[in-house]
């Protein structure tokens, strides 16, 4: 399956000559986004806000998310996970028309949050900018976030499931050649054989970002196995693939850089959906 031309990045995700990894995308910070059927909306956040906004951002919280969050050990992944979480409010709040404190979420058997029924006229606002009120009654908003080292990224879409992974290329990772073995597919050990040295560790954030991504989508946790399907860059390659996953249906992957420290990747069901990218704050 073959991305339409329209979609396509025509550069190389990386290359053997270059060891190139693409430039760091342009996030705006929009007036009101919007939020059409064949976009996929994509926020960045930094963690390390003042005190004050992450006081205000807490005054958000519900009282299961303040638990969660006094159960840190310490303070800054504390602070870390009232931004990511009020950040979240804030973003769903400006979709669908809502205070963020009203947002309820519900949560599948793998932990994946999700908008349920204590949200009954969740969707009668509307979308703003997108579609009338009437248009929306069997609209589904779907989201998912991701945070490492001090950026969060989230993902927003509508009536197509969504998933994101964030790694910062800083991060320590030890015996990557063995997670490799024991969690990517023969086809894609095999790849990662033939790589120069150099570009291994990309291409091992690239694939994991990836996987992270598309079983972040489906909701279902680990039960995915990891080895189960193939995602590893080849050289040469751009940077959206598309994946085939049979009854499971068409994805669209694509790898992309932020601030230049973190290789992230978004999937989303269906191939002809563009990405927008946002800054908040």
């Amino acid at each position: 399956m073959k991305i339409p031309k329209s979609y396509d990045n025509t550069m190389p995700l990386f290359s053997k000559s270059t060891n190139f990894l693409p430039s760091p995308l342009r996030f705006e910070s929009p007036s009101d986004p919007g939020l059409p059927a064949d976009e996929v909306h994509v926020w960045r956040v930094s963690l390390n806000l003042p005190e004050k906004q992450v006081r205000t951002l807490r005054e958000i919280l519900h009282e299961d998310e303040l638990q969660r969050a006094d159960r840190f050990q310490f303070s800054e992944h504390r602070r870390h996970f009232i931004v990511a979480r009020g950040v979240l409010r804030m973003l769903l709040g400006r979709y669908l028309c809502k205070s963020p404190v009203q947002i309820g979420f519900e949560y599948n058997r793998y932990g994946k949050p999700f908008l349920g029924n204590r949200n009954p006229d969740l969707y009668l606002e509307g979308f703003p900018g997108c579609v009338t009120a009437d248009d929306t009654k069997d609209d589904t908003l779907e989201f998912n976030l991701s945070h490492s080292g001090r950026t969060a990224l989230y993902a927003f879409s509508r009536n197509r499931k969504v998933g994101i992974d964030v790694e910062w290329t800083s991060r320590r990772i030890d015996d990557i050649e063995q997670i490799v073995r024991r969690f990517f597919s023969p086809q894609e050990v095999e790849v990662f054989s033939k790589l120069p040295e150099p570009l291994k560790r990309k291409a091992f954030l690239i694939c994991w970002t990836r996987k992270e991504a598309y079983i972040k989508a489906q909701g279902k946790g680990l039960s995915i196995e990891l080895d189960g399907f193939d995602v590893m860059p080849r050289l040469g390659e751009t940077t959206w693939m598309t994946l085939d996953a049979g009854q499971g249906g068409c994805w669209t992957i694509r790898t992309f850089v932020s601030d230049g420290d973190y290789i992230a990747a978004v999937a989303a069901e269906g191939k002809e959906w563009v990405m927008r990218c946002w800054q908040w704050g």
